[in-house]
């Protein structure tokens, strides 16, 4: 145990443990808007109505707007003038850079952290995805996001890259926001069941340790349903984006 000297009387002071606290209400309000968001109840460009949200939450107007700056960190909202908060508008260029940005970053993690050199890592996968079996056992939709959320972190968490990882989450965060466009879309081909054998078998792939293997799957992996006439519901409709959402499509059919 690590100790403390210099007191007056030159005994050793023991240092005593750092006490983790319950959530702050900040940190639950935080929780509870994110997944409303990702959730689709508060669609991109919607306004965040304060005033019901305190009544809905039963908190204060101070810890609700410290968690709304904690959710524009995160780029889930955004200040606008003369408007207030709001959820965070997309374009299909914004749906294109976040899911372009979002792979590179996987196949660094996976270039960094396959084969996995500290069970603790894998651990952590697996606990996410126990979580997520969970959540599909009971039906728990908005719980289920939530863990498939931690369990693609934990995955990118395997390089043991922290600002890899920090940067990855904001991007995953924001994926999720644009999924919440098109849910139904997603609901209809796939049931919670099935997302959770799908990662499943990614982390029985990334188990086995071949960095190329895991890629492959990556490549396979992804829900691109949210996709699905996503263009008539944004605007951005640029050239890059639109030839890239072929690609997508084209990769879905041949899948």
């Amino acid at each position: 145990m690590p100790v403390v000297t210099g007191s007056v009387d030159n005994t050793p002071a023991v240092r005593a443990p750092s006490i983790v606290g319950p959530p702050s209400l900040v940190e639950l309000a935080a929780t509870t808007l994110r997944r409303m968001i990702i959730g689709g109840d508060l669609l991109c460009g919607q306004r965040i109505v304060e005033n019901r949200l305190t009544r809905e939450l039963g908190i204060s107007r101070p810890p609700l707007r410290e968690a709304l700056r904690v959710l524009e960190r995160e780029g889930l909202v955004r200040q606008v003038p003369r408007k207030g908060v709001i959820v965070t508008p997309l374009t299909l260029h914004d749906i294109y850079e976040i899911c372009t940005l979002r792979a590179e970053f996987e196949h660094l993690a996976v270039r960094l952290g396959v084969p996995v050199r500290e069970a603790a890592r894998m651990r952590r996968c697996q606990q996410a995805l126990q979580r997520m079996s969970e959540a599909a056992e009971i039906g728990d939709q908005a719980q289920f996001l939530e863990c498939s959320f931690a369990f693609h972190v934990a995955v990118v968490g395997l390089s043991g890259h922290q600002r890899l990882e920090e940067a990855y989450r904001s991007l995953q965060l924001q994926l999720m926001l644009s999924m919440a466009l098109n849910r139904k879309a997603r609901q209809d081909r796939e049931s919670l069941g099935q997302d959770v054998a799908r990662h499943q078998r990614l982390l029985e792939i990334i188990d086995a340790g071949d960095p190329e293997a895991v890629l492959a799957e990556l490549a396979a992996h992804g829900d691109r349903t949210f996709l699905d006439g996503i263009e008539t519901k944004v605007d951005g409709h640029t050239d890059e984006a639109l030839q890239w959402l072929r690609r997508q499509r084209q990769a879905q059919e041949d899948t």
